[in-house]
Parts: C-alpha cells; sequence; structure tokens
C-alpha cells in the first residue's frame, strides 16, 4: 500500500513538471561566410581569417557608435513564444560596448525592440555567444524583424553564426 502511495505521488509529479514542455525550433541561421544577404553593404567586411566557425565572418571596424543592420525578413509566422536571437561575436580594443538589437514591427502598432544590454561586450574579447530574446504574447505576430548589431563606442567587432530561434510553450 505505500509503495503504491509513492508511486502515485511520483507518477503525479512527474505528469504536472512534463504537462507543459519547451520545444525550440530554429527558425533562420546566417552563417555569415558571404556579404549576400546581409543589408547593411558599407562599414562591413568579409573576414576570412577570424572566423567563429572556421569559414569567415563580417568584421566591423569603427571609430564612431554605429548599428549595423544585418538581416530583416517577414516570413517568420510566430506567436505565443520567445523569438531568441543569438550570434558568436567578439571584440578587439573597443572603447564602448557592442551588443545585439532584435526589431519587432506590428502592423498598426509600430516597432518594438530587444537589446542585449545585459552582458555588452567591451575591450578585447574572444568569441562569445550573445543573444537577446523577445517575447511575443498570443495573438502577436510580427510582420517583419531585424536583426542588428550595436556598436555604441570605437574599435572592432566581428559577428558569425547568426540564428533565430522560436521556444514555444505546448502541452505535453
Amino acid at each position: 500500500m505505500r509503495t503504491s502511495l509513492v508511486l502515485l505521488c511520483l507518477l503525479m509529479v512527474t505528469l504536472a513538471c512534463s504537462e507543459r514542455r519547451a520545444s525550440t525550433v530554429e527558425l533562420k541561421h546566417f552563417p555569415l561566410d558571404a556579404l549576400e544577404g546581409l543589408k547593411a553593404q558599407t562599414g562591413v567586411f568579409l573576414d576570412s581569417e577570424i572566423s567563429a566557425d572556421g569559414t569567415a565572418s563580417i568584421r566591423i571596424d569603427t571609430d564612431q557608435p554605429v548599428t549595423i543592420p544585418l538581416y530583416e525578413f517577414e516570413d517568420v509566422n510566430v506567436d505565443d513564444a520567445v523569438l531568441m536571437y543569438q550570434a558568436r561575436v567578439r571584440t578587439h580594443n573597443m572603447h564602448g560596448e557592442v551588443y545585439l538589437e532584435m526589431w519587432c514591427g506590428f502592423n498598426g502598432k509600430g516597432e518594438f525592440f530587444s537589446r542585449d544590454l545585459e552582458t555588452p561586450l567591451t575591450g578585447t574579447t574572444n568569441w562569445s555567444i550573445e543573444s537577446t530574446p523577445f517575447y511575443l504574447q498570443k495573438g502577436q505576430k510580427p510582420d517583419f524583424i531585424k536583426l542588428n548589431l550595436v556598436v555604441n563606442g570605437r574599435g572592432s567587432a566581428w559577428i558569425d553564426d547568426i540564428r533565430l530561434f522560436m521556444k514555444r510553450q505546448k502541452a505535453a
């Protein structure tokens, strides 16, 4: 009897914990091995010597703050989820901060952003996986998404291996 009660309790806890599981799906992947498709055509350089994935990356050298528009797309049909913009970023002699920025536009409501201000890079750093989330409630479907790299200072920054993930809570 006691063993059955313990097993029943364990089963109830397991079911309660697994009732809602998160599922993560990669929506977009930009390896940055070429400049094709990149929004910014000035101020960025393809660097085949320094790369997080061994092929190439995008390098930005600047003596003033700049926002680099990387990608913009309209073909993402999601709501009631968390969008996660992730990339590998590194810096050299950065006097200021470098961080990811994602904009989502909603028809008739405007544009809203998410910035990775909790872990900006500064100085000289090795490759680091940076990310910023955008929380969508049920019925909030962005008409477009923009992915940027913000260099709020002067120095050099590299970005590589950009990914956009969707994490959705779903019933088990």
